[in-house]
Protein backbone atom coordinates (compact mmCIF):
# COMPACT_ATOMS: atom_id res chain seq x y z
CA UNK A 1 0.00 0.00 0.00
CA UNK A 2 2.79 2.75 1.03
CA UNK A 3 4.70 2.22 -2.34
CA UNK A 4 1.94 2.97 -3.93
CA UNK A 5 2.10 6.06 -2.61
CA UNK A 6 5.04 7.00 -3.57
CA UNK A 7 5.85 9.55 -5.51
CA UNK A 8 6.39 8.32 -9.34
CA UNK A 9 4.73 4.57 -8.55
CA UNK A 10 2.64 5.20 -11.49
CA UNK A 11 2.89 3.70 -14.60
CA UNK A 12 1.43 6.52 -16.43
CA UNK A 13 3.68 9.38 -17.07
CA UNK A 14 2.78 12.73 -19.44
CA UNK A 15 4.71 14.61 -22.11
CA UNK A 16 5.20 17.37 -19.75
CA UNK A 17 9.02 17.17 -17.83
CA UNK A 18 8.81 16.03 -14.74
CA UNK A 19 9.89 18.54 -11.88
CA UNK A 20 11.25 20.94 -13.92
CA UNK A 21 9.65 24.14 -12.46
CA UNK A 22 9.34 22.97 -8.66
CA UNK A 23 11.26 20.30 -6.93
CA UNK A 24 7.26 19.43 -4.91
CA UNK A 25 5.62 18.87 -7.87
CA UNK A 26 6.09 16.45 -10.24
CA UNK A 27 4.35 18.19 -13.58
CA UNK A 28 3.62 21.77 -12.80
CA UNK A 29 1.34 22.87 -15.22
CA UNK A 30 -0.94 19.94 -15.29
CA UNK A 31 -0.99 20.18 -11.52
CA UNK A 32 -2.18 23.64 -12.27
CA UNK A 33 -4.31 23.45 -14.95
CA UNK A 34 -7.19 22.31 -12.84
CA UNK A 35 -8.28 25.53 -12.02
CA UNK A 36 -11.25 25.72 -13.23
CA UNK A 37 -12.47 22.61 -11.50
CA UNK A 38 -12.23 24.33 -8.15
CA UNK A 39 -12.81 27.44 -9.28
CA UNK A 40 -16.10 27.49 -11.58
CA UNK A 41 -18.31 24.62 -9.43
CA UNK A 42 -19.17 27.57 -6.66
CA UNK A 43 -20.33 29.79 -9.36
CA UNK A 44 -22.46 27.35 -10.87
CA UNK A 45 -23.71 26.20 -7.82
CA UNK A 46 -25.15 29.48 -7.50
CA UNK A 47 -26.57 30.01 -10.95
CA UNK A 48 -28.41 26.76 -10.51
CA UNK A 49 -29.80 27.67 -7.12
CA UNK A 50 -33.10 27.84 -8.49
CA UNK A 51 -32.91 24.90 -10.79
CA UNK A 52 -31.96 22.87 -7.35
CA UNK A 53 -34.71 24.49 -5.24
CA UNK A 54 -37.80 23.58 -8.28
CA UNK A 55 -36.30 20.74 -10.32
CA UNK A 56 -33.78 18.21 -8.68
CA UNK A 57 -31.21 19.24 -5.67
CA UNK A 58 -29.13 16.20 -6.83
CA UNK A 59 -27.79 18.86 -9.85
CA UNK A 60 -25.49 20.71 -7.00
CA UNK A 61 -23.98 17.03 -6.67
CA UNK A 62 -22.35 17.17 -9.45
CA UNK A 63 -20.99 20.21 -9.63
CA UNK A 64 -19.17 19.03 -5.91
CA UNK A 65 -18.27 15.79 -7.50
CA UNK A 66 -16.40 17.92 -10.50
CA UNK A 67 -14.17 20.11 -8.24
CA UNK A 68 -13.58 16.00 -6.42
CA UNK A 69 -11.87 15.27 -9.89
CA UNK A 70 -9.95 18.52 -9.73
CA UNK A 71 -8.86 17.64 -6.72
CA UNK A 72 -7.78 14.19 -7.62
CA UNK A 73 -5.72 15.11 -11.09
CA UNK A 74 -4.32 17.35 -9.19
CA UNK A 75 -2.67 15.32 -6.77
CA UNK A 76 -2.03 12.78 -9.26
CA UNK A 77 0.14 15.34 -11.28
CA UNK A 78 1.51 16.40 -8.52
CA UNK A 79 2.93 12.91 -7.14
CA UNK A 80 1.98 10.73 -10.38
CA UNK A 81 1.27 7.78 -7.48
CA UNK A 82 -0.11 5.05 -8.27
CA UNK A 83 -3.11 5.82 -5.63
CA UNK A 84 -2.82 9.20 -6.98
CA UNK A 85 -3.71 7.42 -10.45
CA UNK A 86 -6.73 5.13 -9.42
CA UNK A 87 -8.38 8.65 -7.60
CA UNK A 88 -8.30 10.45 -10.48
CA UNK A 89 -9.73 7.78 -12.59
CA UNK A 90 -12.20 6.43 -9.95
CA UNK A 91 -13.15 10.09 -9.49
CA UNK A 92 -14.10 10.40 -13.20
CA UNK A 93 -15.99 7.28 -13.60
CA UNK A 94 -18.41 8.31 -10.41
CA UNK A 95 -18.82 11.67 -11.88
CA UNK A 96 -20.03 10.23 -15.41
CA UNK A 97 -22.13 7.64 -14.18
CA UNK A 98 -23.96 10.25 -11.16
CA UNK A 99 -23.92 12.65 -14.42
CA UNK A 100 -25.95 9.20 -16.85
CA UNK A 101 -28.18 8.39 -13.21
CA UNK A 102 -29.40 12.37 -12.68
CA UNK A 103 -30.15 13.20 -16.58
CA UNK A 104 -30.24 10.09 -18.99
CA UNK A 105 -33.87 10.97 -20.86
CA UNK A 106 -36.30 8.26 -20.10
CA UNK A 107 -36.92 8.04 -23.91
CA UNK A 108 -33.61 5.83 -23.91
CA UNK A 109 -34.11 4.21 -20.56
CA UNK A 110 -32.59 0.26 -21.10
CA UNK A 111 -35.63 -1.88 -20.90
CA UNK A 112 -34.75 -3.86 -17.82
CA UNK A 113 -35.38 -0.74 -15.87
CA UNK A 114 -38.81 -0.23 -16.80
CA UNK A 115 -38.87 3.56 -16.87
CA UNK A 116 -37.71 3.52 -12.77
CA UNK A 117 -34.83 6.33 -12.29
CA UNK A 118 -34.03 4.04 -9.01
CA UNK A 119 -33.63 1.34 -10.95
CA UNK A 120 -31.78 2.81 -13.11
CA UNK A 121 -29.16 4.33 -10.16
CA UNK A 122 -29.20 1.18 -8.78
CA UNK A 123 -27.96 -0.41 -12.59
CA UNK A 124 -25.21 2.11 -11.76
CA UNK A 125 -24.33 1.77 -9.09
CA UNK A 126 -23.70 -1.70 -9.45
CA UNK A 127 -21.40 -0.96 -12.64
CA UNK A 128 -19.58 1.83 -11.10
CA UNK A 129 -18.84 -0.56 -7.86
CA UNK A 130 -17.64 -3.17 -10.68
CA UNK A 131 -15.46 -1.14 -12.59
CA UNK A 132 -13.74 0.54 -9.11
CA UNK A 133 -12.92 -3.35 -8.35
CA UNK A 134 -11.40 -3.90 -11.59
CA UNK A 135 -9.59 -0.38 -11.96
CA UNK A 136 -7.89 -1.21 -8.51
CA UNK A 137 -6.39 -4.59 -10.10
CA UNK A 138 -6.44 -3.67 -13.31
CA UNK A 139 -5.54 0.30 -13.39
CA UNK A 140 -5.55 0.04 -17.16
CA UNK A 141 -8.91 -1.26 -17.54
CA UNK A 142 -10.27 2.28 -15.89
CA UNK A 143 -9.14 4.47 -18.91
CA UNK A 144 -10.62 1.84 -21.43
CA UNK A 145 -14.06 2.23 -19.23
CA UNK A 146 -13.58 6.18 -19.06
CA UNK A 147 -13.27 6.16 -22.84
CA UNK A 148 -16.25 3.83 -23.64
CA UNK A 149 -18.43 6.15 -21.47
CA UNK A 150 -18.00 9.34 -22.94
CA UNK A 151 -19.03 7.88 -26.62
CA UNK A 152 -22.67 7.14 -25.18
CA UNK A 153 -23.22 10.53 -23.35
CA UNK A 154 -21.97 12.35 -26.71
CA UNK A 155 -23.94 10.16 -28.63
CA UNK A 156 -27.74 10.96 -26.25
CA UNK A 157 -26.35 14.42 -26.24
CA UNK A 158 -26.60 15.12 -30.47
CA UNK A 159 -29.69 13.07 -30.53
CA UNK A 160 -31.28 15.33 -27.39
CA UNK A 161 -30.18 18.48 -29.97
CA UNK A 162 -32.09 17.32 -32.85
CA UNK A 163 -35.20 17.51 -31.01
CA UNK A 164 -34.73 20.72 -29.83
CA UNK A 165 -36.40 23.66 -31.79
CA UNK A 166 -34.13 26.87 -29.57
CA UNK A 167 -31.31 28.02 -31.36
CA UNK A 168 -28.99 28.89 -28.15
CA UNK A 169 -29.29 25.81 -27.03
CA UNK A 170 -28.19 24.17 -30.50
CA UNK A 171 -25.15 26.02 -30.78
CA UNK A 172 -24.30 25.45 -27.28
CA UNK A 173 -24.43 21.74 -28.49
CA UNK A 174 -22.20 22.45 -31.30
CA UNK A 175 -19.89 24.10 -29.09
CA UNK A 176 -19.87 21.94 -26.68
CA UNK A 177 -18.84 18.63 -29.17
CA UNK A 178 -16.08 21.03 -31.12
CA UNK A 179 -14.98 21.58 -27.23
CA UNK A 180 -14.89 18.10 -26.38
CA UNK A 181 -13.45 17.09 -29.90
CA UNK A 182 -10.46 19.27 -29.45
CA UNK A 183 -9.97 18.17 -25.61
CA UNK A 184 -9.66 14.26 -26.55
CA UNK A 185 -7.28 15.61 -29.73
CA UNK A 186 -5.05 17.20 -27.37
CA UNK A 187 -4.87 14.16 -24.98
CA UNK A 188 -4.19 11.55 -27.82
CA UNK A 189 -1.75 14.60 -29.07
CA UNK A 190 -0.12 14.33 -26.06
CA UNK A 191 0.14 10.73 -25.16
CA UNK A 192 1.61 9.44 -28.89
CA UNK A 193 3.11 12.24 -30.55
CA UNK A 194 5.14 13.55 -27.22
CA UNK A 195 8.43 13.59 -29.27
CA UNK A 196 6.90 15.82 -31.53
CA UNK A 197 5.26 18.23 -29.40
CA UNK A 198 8.47 18.54 -27.33
CA UNK A 199 10.73 19.21 -30.10
CA UNK A 200 8.65 22.72 -30.52
CA UNK A 201 9.00 22.83 -26.53
CA UNK A 202 5.18 22.34 -25.82
CA UNK A 203 4.47 19.46 -23.59
CA UNK A 204 1.86 20.99 -22.38
CA UNK A 205 -1.02 19.62 -24.25
CA UNK A 206 -2.50 17.44 -21.43
CA UNK A 207 -2.72 20.63 -19.18
CA UNK A 208 -4.92 21.90 -22.21
CA UNK A 209 -6.93 18.89 -22.14
CA UNK A 210 -8.37 19.97 -18.41
CA UNK A 211 -8.78 23.12 -19.09
CA UNK A 212 -11.31 22.17 -22.30
CA UNK A 213 -12.98 18.45 -20.85
CA UNK A 214 -13.72 20.81 -17.70
CA UNK A 215 -15.67 23.51 -20.43
CA UNK A 216 -17.09 20.40 -22.11
CA UNK A 217 -18.13 18.74 -18.89
CA UNK A 218 -20.16 21.21 -17.56
CA UNK A 219 -21.60 22.43 -20.68
CA UNK A 220 -22.84 18.78 -21.15
CA UNK A 221 -24.69 19.10 -17.49
CA UNK A 222 -25.88 21.98 -18.62
CA UNK A 223 -27.80 20.99 -21.79
CA UNK A 224 -29.12 17.85 -19.70
CA UNK A 225 -30.15 19.45 -17.26
CA UNK A 226 -32.05 21.80 -20.06
CA UNK A 227 -33.49 18.65 -21.81
CA UNK A 228 -34.50 17.12 -18.28
CA UNK A 229 -36.78 19.87 -17.27
CA UNK A 230 -39.18 18.73 -19.70
CA UNK A 231 -38.96 15.03 -18.75
CA UNK A 232 -39.18 15.33 -15.08
CA UNK A 233 -41.00 18.28 -14.76
CA UNK A 234 -43.66 19.15 -17.28
CA UNK A 235 -45.33 22.00 -15.33
CA UNK A 236 -41.79 23.57 -15.64
CA UNK A 237 -39.90 25.18 -18.96
CA UNK A 238 -36.64 25.54 -18.96
CA UNK A 239 -34.39 28.71 -20.47
CA UNK A 240 -30.79 28.68 -21.70
CA UNK A 241 -29.42 32.01 -19.82
CA UNK A 242 -25.49 33.05 -19.78
CA UNK A 243 -23.77 34.72 -16.97
CA UNK A 244 -22.58 37.73 -16.70
CA UNK A 245 -24.49 38.96 -19.73
CA UNK A 246 -27.27 36.95 -21.67
CA UNK A 247 -26.72 38.18 -25.04
CA UNK A 248 -23.13 36.91 -24.96
CA UNK A 249 -23.12 33.57 -25.58
CA UNK A 250 -19.93 32.55 -24.91
CA UNK A 251 -20.22 33.27 -21.16
CA UNK A 252 -21.11 31.06 -18.68
CA UNK A 253 -24.88 29.13 -19.34
CA UNK A 254 -26.81 27.85 -17.00
CA UNK A 255 -30.49 26.77 -16.98
CA UNK A 256 -33.43 28.99 -15.90
CA UNK A 257 -37.23 28.15 -14.93
CA UNK A 258 -40.05 29.51 -15.73
CA UNK A 259 -43.79 27.96 -15.11
CA UNK A 260 -45.36 27.10 -17.80
CA UNK A 261 -48.77 28.49 -16.75
CA UNK A 262 -47.99 32.36 -15.55
CA UNK A 263 -44.82 32.93 -17.78
CA UNK A 264 -42.66 33.81 -14.47
CA UNK A 265 -39.05 32.93 -14.32
CA UNK A 266 -38.77 31.79 -10.89
CA UNK A 267 -36.23 33.45 -9.69
CA UNK A 268 -38.05 37.30 -10.18
CA UNK A 269 -40.58 35.48 -8.56
CA UNK A 270 -38.95 34.34 -4.77
CA UNK A 271 -41.74 36.02 -3.26
CA UNK A 272 -44.68 34.29 -4.56
CA UNK A 273 -43.24 30.39 -4.84
CA UNK A 274 -41.63 30.67 -1.38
Amino acid sequence: MWKHLEAGSSPVDWCEGNYLISPLIAEFVNTFSNVLFFLMPPVLMHLFRDYGRFVNPAIHGIWAMLMVVGASSAYFHATLSLIGQLLDECAILWVILAGFTLFLPRRHFPLVVQNDRKKLSLVFLIFGVFATGLALVHPAINAFVLMVLGIPALFFMVLELRRVKDGRVYRLGVRCCAVWLLSVSCWINDRLFCEAWSSINFPYLHGLWHILIFIASYTVCVLFAYFSVSDEKPLRKPLLRYWPSNNFELGIPYVAIQDRDSGNEYWKEKDVYA
